[in-house]
């Protein structure tokens, strides 16, 4: 069973930065396999916010291009989002994930609460 594991989350006030991280059980480095963040806010669906395939490439949600930015270190299997500039809309629980193709399923964190207030 894969393991996910964020960390990171928290409290912080409009404009301010948090960098979320989350720790895989197992290598996140194949390039079969494509990580990514997803939030969810209370009332509203599950989105995308940003991913990073096993080949490097990202992409981001129109709301957080600019501001968010994904990344992995392979040699820890853990991946990071940078968050910055961040807004009262951004606030949710996050959630990390990994569509693996080497097990043909998709595994999930337990998620971390962020809330961005004054």
């Amino acid at each position: 069973q894969v393991q996910l594991v964020e960390s990171g989350g928290g409290l912080v006030q409009p404009g301010g930065s948090l960098r979320l991280s989350c720790a895989a059980s197992i290598s996140i480095s194949s390039i079969l396999d494509t990580m990514g963040w997803y939030r969810q806010a209370p009332g509203k669906q599950r989105e995308l916010v940003a991913a990073i395939t096993g080949g490097g490439s990202t992409n981001y949600a129109d709301s957080v291009k600019g501001r968010f930015t994904i990344s992995r270190d392979n040699a820890k299997n853990t991946m990071y989002l940078q968050m910055n500039s961040l807004k009262p809309e951004d606030t949710a629980v996050y959630y990390c994930n990994m569509r693996s193709g080497r097990y043909f399923n998709d595994f999930w964190g337990q998620g971390t609460q962020v809330t961005v207030s004054s």
